[in-house]
């Protein structure tokens, strides 16, 4: 039996990529781990590997073509002992695969019964129906696909409700039918889309069209969301680093291996104030909300074309060295557009520092399904009244902390930007 390649969900956001490059031809042999294509995302080019052995037969999909759904069919493989002629069945299967669209829209299409008896993998609920985002491995979308099983019905039992392999087979043996008309009527329908047309306003000549890539598309849509479901409200704090500073000067006088920014000493920072205020290093889940056991801190790290937030894990367990080596890692290989969805996926809180580019304040639009992001400003020369009511010069540091209002309140935001400046004010307590 041919073996369909279809495109694979590299991250659990993933819906469609753009297939950059081919490393086969049709009528080469390959093996299970071979490198075969490589595929973009939003955030980055990823190397896609055969699963299983076989002949390229066909290249569906050839390169460089933008924008391709997630578990469309790419190429086709034949077994040993297959030619050309079982071609044209794989391809008619990966396109039956599909629900039609007709079945889909009918409103008086009647909701499938479940099986009685059907495993505990199989059953309820259908995640995807409801507008939840569903987990699974690449693996088990393409075999959901060519079971025609619409993979929001199956039940996963991976690691935090990933659907793998043995969830798709067991739903396969069960029975549980395609995706349900009923389910699709009862959704609310999306109002009509009804864009400006701005060109109108501007003379023929004094612009030029860009297209969108994926990752504006991406951004954009994040943002607006996060803009429009997330009830924003800024804490705004001044930071002394002089003490910083002079700290930093000391430790890169060492050698080259303690090469450390400014913006490393925040990362630190964000993950000790984390720990020491636990209730901010949340999530909001709209039945619940999530606390983290790990301060895992993503950085905006600016891209061509957009922003990527790569993450130090256990920002508040590293020492700067580490963090600076990481961090300076993960902030070249994103430029490369070389990191794997998981060194940019999950964090817990995020930083955005502009500092470098002379910014003195700002505020930034959280990064969902984050509850908070800290933006960073540029250390300049201040005048400051002390404590005993002289004023002196010294190296001040505005920073803004945006908070998701559903999980933090403005006391617990105070709280956690009082535990930050404590730490960049006095370098030292970040070593205790």
């Amino acid at each position: 039996m041919t073996i369909s390649i279809l495109m694979p969900a590299l991250s659990p956001t993933m819906e469609k990529g753009n297939l950059a490059k081919w490393h086969v031809k049709e009528g080469d042999k390959v093996a299970s781990g071979d490198v075969i294509a490589e595929i973009e995302t939003d955030k980055a080019t990823m190397e896609v590997e055969a699963v299983e052995e076989g002949t390229v037969g066909r290249i569906v999909v050839a390169e460089g073509t933008a924008d391709v759904p997630v578990n469309d069919l790419i190429a086709v493989l034949l077994e040993d002992g297959e030619d050309e002629s079982a071609i044209d069945g794989a391809t008619s299967r990966a396109a039956g695969s599909k629900p039609p669209k007709a079945a889909e829209e009918a409103p008086s299409a009647p909701k499938p019964a479940a099986p009685a008896e059907a495993p505990a993998a199989a059953r309820t609920p259908a995640p995807a129906s409801s507008g939840a985002r569903v987990f699974a491995s690449p693996l088990a979308r393409r075999l959901a696909a060519q079971a025609g099983i619409e993979i929001g019905a199956v039940r996963g039992s991976g690691p935090h409700g990933r659907i793998v392999r043995r969830d798709v087979e067991a739903a396969t043996a069960a029975g549980v039918p395609a995706r349900s008309a009923a389910i699709a009527a009862s959704a609310p329908a999306a109002p009509p889309a009804s864009p400006v047309d701005y060109r109108a306003f501007f003379a023929d000549g004094t612009y030029e069209e860009v297209p969108l890539d994926n990752m504006r598309k991406t951004i954009a849509r994040r943002l607006t969301a996060s803009k429009r479901d997330i009830p924003h409200f800024y804490l705004t704090i001044d930071c002394r680093i002089d003490a910083l500073l002079e700290a930093r000067k000391k430790l890169n006088a060492l050698g080259d291996q303690y090469r450390i920014s400014v913006n490393d000493f925040v990362i630190k920072a964000c993950g000790l104030a984390l720990r020491k205020v636990p209730a901010a290093n949340a999530t909001w889940a709209e039945t619940h909300i999530l606390r983290h056991s790990t301060a895992d801190i993503s950085m905006a790290v600016a891209i061509e074309g957009g922003l990527i937030t790569p993450i130090v894990r256990g920002a508040d367990t590293k020492g700067l060295a580490e963090i600076a080596a990481e961090a300076k890692d993960l902030a070249a290989r994103a430029r490369d557009r070389k990191l794997q969805p998981s060194e940019y996926e999950g964090g817990t809180f995020s930083v955005s520092n502009l500092g470098m580019f002379g910014i003195r304040d700002f505020t930034a639009v959280i990064n969902p399904p984050q509850a908070a992001i800290l933006a960073v400003g540029a250390g300049e020369r201040r005048a400051v009244v002390t404590e005993s009511g002289t004023i002196e010069a010294a190296t001040v540091m505005t920073v803004t902390l945006s908070c998701d209002h559903r999980v933090i309140d403005g006391a617990l935001g105070a709280r956690l930007l009082a535990a930050f400046r404590g730490y960049i004010e006095d370098p030292v307590t970040m070593l205790l």
